[in-house]
């Protein structure tokens, strides 16, 4: 019953996004955006932004955020992947721009979820770019679908993952300190 629904949905947003697929703006918005969720590298490039406009909350920020994708990719890739395998979508014949091809377990996207918890904790504190953060994050995420690497429903995990992850990396590292501690 829950595969069912779970296999529905992929079918469903499948259906959505194949008619974008070899579009040469959309290809190249997904495929530039999955490249730079490789590794969580658009996260770390915005760490070193935020860093750069100074100040301790922007480097505490940019710090924790980059420590933060780093143990998150190693909790996702190397924990969660390993104990929920799945296949991943079927190879397109064609790819219009370079994607590298995963050998890793399809659930849960890695890349949501490195964009997630990078935007949550990246827009921790920053109101002016938190929409920014979290649309790239979107972006990269449906990245996954477009090129073909993940079904819908491991990026939707992914999202989660990344929210929860982002959420706990806020409350084990704030970045003011909390009030006084009551005895």
């Amino acid at each position: 019953m829950v595969l069912d629904l779970v296999h529905s949905f992929d079918k469903r947003v499948e259906g959505v996004v194949a008619p974008w697929r070899g579009r040469p703006l959309a290809d190249r918005v997904f495929y530039t955006a999955s490249a730079l969720g490789d590794f969580g590298l658009l996260w770390v490039v915005f760490a070193l932004l935020r860093a750069l406009r100074g100040g301790r909350l922007n480097e505490r920020a940019a710090l924790r955020a980059v420590a933060a994708t780093g143990i998150e990719s190693v909790l996702v890739n190397v924990g969660l992947k390993a104990l929920l395998p799945r296949a991943r979508p079927e190879e397109q014949p064609d790819h219009p721009l370079p994607v590298r091809q995963p050998l890793s377990s399809s659930f849960p996207s890695g890349h949501a979820t490195a964009a997630f918890c990078g935007a949550t904790l990246l827009a921790d504190a920053d109101p002016l770019l938190a929409p920014l953060y979290y649309s790239c994050a979107a972006v990269v995420a449906v990245s996954r679908v477009h090129v073909g690497m993940h079904h819908a429903s491991d990026v939707a995990a992914g999202i989660g993952v990344g929210l929860v992850l982002g959420r706990i990396g806020k409350w084990i590292a704030p970045l003011q300190p909390r009030g006084p501690r009551r005895r």
